[in-house]
């Protein structure tokens, strides 16, 4: 049975102070409901927080992540993080590929590679961002663009190393934007996903393989979304900064 997990990207969001504070009142509201143990929970918050946060929740229950990591394992590379350094301060996921790194930083399908291979090699978990901008949906060309992302990424690694690997769909147009991909949208994609990931590493695998919609999830819609068949949980942006907010995303299993 694959794994239902939510996951909190804070991206450029919160002070350490507030970032600390904040995992502190996930972690407490966590350990005090009832929630399914079998559902995964994952901060990343930004890099500056990782060490601190790590001493304040319990890893048990919920997974640390990082928001993006180096395709290099070292070297002079100013500014850069290797996924070995995250490794260090008790990092377990790292989100791969979100569409503001492609957009903004111009990273390749070749790069996105490279960062998943060092993350499995270091023991952790790829969270693999894939997505189409309006644009691409408006013409008609979001299944191939999707399609792509998957086969130039992912298609190069073995079934043991896929296996290790996280999908997160993430509609372009409905994150930031208050826009919502309907819940017949969001299974129509995973779905395809899905299958698209069966024609290379087979039907086990595939039906193994969590992918996590991401575009806008809130409490209000999380139950809808969650409650398709192809739709593992959610990657949450801004809604995951409000612990109370993300709790109730979280109980929407």
């Amino acid at each position: 049975m694959r794994k239902k997990i939510v996951a909190g990207n804070w991206k450029m969001h919160t002070n350490i102070r507030e970032g600390v504070a904040l995992a502190s009142a996930i972690d407490k509201a966590v350990e005090k409901s009832e929630i399914k143990s079998e559902i995964g929970i994952i901060i990343a918050p930004p890099l500056t927080h990782l060490s601190l946060i790590n001493q304040v929740i319990n890893d048990e229950r919920v997974c640390l992540a990082a928001q993006n990591c180096s395709s290099e394992s070292k070297g002079a590379f100013t500014g850069e993080v290797s996924a070995k350094m995250l490794h260090s301060v008790g990092v377990k996921a790292v989100i791969v590929g979100h569409s503001e790194r492609r957009a903004y930083y111009g990273e390749t399908d070749e790069i996105l590679t490279k960062k998943i291979k060092s993350v499995i090699e270091n023991s952790m978990l790829p969270i693999f961002c894939c997505g189409e901008v309006l644009e691409q949906r408006e013409k008609g060309i979001h299944f191939e663009l999707v399609k792509s992302q998957i086969e130039n990424a992912l298609f190069g690694f073995t079934s043991e190393e896929y296996s290790k690997i996280i999908i997160a769909y993430e509609p372009v147009w409905a994150i930031g934007t208050g826009k919502t991909a309907s819940s017949a949208q969001a299974q129509e994609m995973h779905e395809f996903i899905r299958k698209t990931v069966e024609s290379k590493f087979g039907k086990d695998l595939a039906e193994n393989t969590t992918i996590l919609y991401g575009g806008s999830v809130k409490a209000s819609n999380a139950k809808e979304l969650f409650s398709q068949k192809d739709v593992d949980g959610g990657l949450v942006g801004g809604a995951s900064l409000d612990a109370d907010e993300f709790l109730e995303i979280i109980k929407s299993f």
